[in-house]
């Protein structure tokens, strides 16, 4: 089963962005996640139109089943 980490950050003007991260570490705490979005804060590195993205908005791991179908040539 497929794992992405999604975080998802907000800037003053109200708008949204979101991080995936494939196959994240199994068991991740939410101290380990939360520091991490507070690093990214921190290091201030995404904004648009000049708003950093500088707010928490949240945080989940969306798992995925893949089935292939095969096709008939």
């Amino acid at each position: 089963m497929a794992q992405v980490l999604q975080l998802t950050f907000a800037n003053i003007a109200g708008d949204t962005m979101t991080i995936n991260i494939n196959d994240p570490k199994p068991n991740l705490t939410e101290a380990e996640v939360n520091a991490a979005m507070q690093t990214i804060i921190d290091q201030a590195v995404f904004s648009k139109d000049g708003f950093l993205y500088n707010v928490k908005k949240s945080a989940r791991i969306v798992e995925r089943n893949v089935t292939a179908i095969e096709l008939n040539s």
